[in-house]
């Protein structure tokens, strides 16, 4: 049956304006999207200095990439891959950079910025270290990067810089050591306690953390009834931290009678072997 002569023009009417619609949409969704515009690339370059100049890291970061991607093989194009991953950790943005500079090392492992790009990677990963309550992973990540730097680099500035670094980062994983040690010591687990405290003592003896270390063995040797085992930790911590308040305690919680003496020269990995004469461990 053929529809009524009036209704023709409404559902005309109707057609037309939905079909304007999808086209206003059209519209509006290409303006997400910006259009394919080629320019030289010293102005994409400079642009994207500019923007770096003026704090606008993720536009930098956007012009740096755009560089790359209209100009490839143009000498900017290596320039512009390692201002990327700069502007990208300027703004925070660490996994970013550090693509970024792991495409920039592979292509360019004898660029003269290729110990830069090293560096820039472990700060990526140093700078995300947080309190020591927290995963050590990204901890590792940072040690890790620090020490490709100073293995690859060891005369640079950077070598430099990152040995102070992979210091401070030895010392947050010493903590980290510490707090679970503490943990297990808390609810009598006295074993596992000092197997953690022995890890900080011997693989993170240049750190803060030693001599409270050394404490917390003589307190839990003497929980489990060892004197022999407490007094040696104590003499260890005597003979390397003798004016430290750690030492008092222990001497005070070993008990009357003088603490057996450590003579042996050098740092405190040569008198370890005197802790566990039980083989407990």
């Amino acid at each position: 049956m053929n529809a009524p002569r009036a209704a023709r023009p409404i559902r005309l009417a109707t057609a037309l304006a939905l079909a304007l619609a999808g086209m206003a949409l059209a519209a509006c969704g290409g303006k997400d999207e910006e259009a394919y515009v080629e320019k030289p690339v010293e102005e994409l370059y400079n642009n994207a200095v500019n923007a770096m100049s003026s704090g606008e890291y993720k536009r930098a970061a956007k012009l740096f990439d755009e560089v790359e991607r209209q100009h490839p093989y143009s000498v900017w194009a290596t320039r512009a891959t390692l201002q990327a991953a700069y502007a990208h950790y300027q703004a925070n943005k660490y996994d970013d950079a550090i693509v970024a500079l792991d495409r920039f090392i592979q292509l360019n492992p004898s660029n003269r910025d290729a110990p830069y790009a090293y560096y820039l990677k472990a700060l990526c990963s140093y700078e995300q270290i947080t309190d020591v309550a927290r995963d050590a992973r990204m901890t590792e990540l940072a040690l890790q990067a620090l020490q490709e730097v100073v293995r690859r680099f060891p005369d640079s500035a950077y070598a430099r810089d990152a040995r102070v670094k992979i210091d401070l980062t030895y010392d947050h994983l010493a903590g980290k050591e510490m707090e679970v040690a503490r943990f297990y010591q808390k609810r009598g687990q006295w074993l596992a306690a000092i197997n953690r405290f022995r890890n900080v003592v011997e693989k993170y003896q240049t750190t803060s953390h030693v001599p409270e270390a050394l404490h917390r063995l003589v307190e839990s040797y003497m929980s489990l009834g060892l004197v022999d085992e407490a007094r040696r930790s104590a003499a260890v911590l005597g003979h390397n931290y003798p004016g430290s308040t750690w030492y008092r305690d222990s001497y005070a919680l070993v008990g009357t009678g003088e603490l057996p003496k450590d003579d042996s020269p050098g740092l405190v990995s040569r008198t370890l072997n005197a802790l566990n004469p039980m083989n407990l461990f």
